[in-house]
């Protein structure tokens, strides 16, 4: 006797299984305009851009950028974070920059992100606090700029650009980006916020290779040291 699922299941099947059919007919689109399509990307990537975006699902980095498979190395978190201690992170920069030979590191946030807006209240959101707790510290670093802001929206609006000119900083302060810049001259380093209102990106910082805005997060290296 079979056993009837609930309809809540069934629905649920219905819902996953037209990704598969999208991805087929998106397969087959892509054939269709060049027959060698995927052979062509199936042993090697030599993507110029590392983007770092947040994890919200209305920002996906290939769309809103026009760009193929191959082209973007990409990294999603909650608010887009570059956190030092971030293992999954930092090998993802590390692979991105010594082996594939990025030439731009892209860190996008987004007006509207639900982690900046969840980091700017005072509730308890459980095991998430931890990661909150950066963008927490954005904020109390430009309070005072914060604070001016007397519209609630505008004031969310600019630590979103705040924290993602941040994360830029943070990612000039590693090792990992220093080394390459001595060795290399790469990568660029690329602040940019993408508006979920007009589908519009729109740049906030740059810096260029060796240019770290604070001295003090400058490493000497030695042929010894790693």
């Amino acid at each position: 006797m079979t056993e009837r699922l609930p309809a809540s299941s069934v629905n649920g099947m219905q819902e996953y299984r037209k990704l598969l059919l999208a991805n087929k007919a998106w397969a087959q689109e892509k054939l269709e305009i060049r027959p060698d399509y995927f052979l062509r990307l199936k042993d090697t990537q030599s993507p110029a851009y590392l983007w770092i975006g947040c994890s919200d699902s209305r920002v996906p980095a290939e769309d809103i950028t026009g760009t193929e498979p191959g082209e973007l190395f990409v990294h999603r978190n909650v608010a887009n974070l570059v956190i030092h201690t971030d293992i999954n992170l930092m090998s993802v920069v590390e692979y991105a920059v010594d082996v594939l030979e990025i030439r731009h590191v892209i860190i996008c946030g987004h007006y509207n992100c639900g982690g900046v807006k969840a980091a700017m209240s005072r509730k308890s959101y459980g095991l998430i606090n931890k990661w909150l707790r950066h963008i927490k510290d954005v904020y109390r670093n430009y309070s005072r700029e914060l604070e001016s802001f007397t519209d609630p929206d505008a004031r969310f609006r600019r630590l979103v650009e705040l924290n993602t000119i941040e994360q830029v900083r943070n990612m000039a302060e590693t090792s990992i980006i220093q080394k390459s810049w001595l060795k290399h001259g790469r990568p660029w380093l690329h602040g940019w916020v993408y508006d979920l209102y007009t589908g519009l990106i729109q740049e906030l910082t740059l810096i260029r290779p060796g240019d770290l805005p604070d001295d003090i997060y400058r490493y000497e290296f030695s042929p010894e040291l790693p």
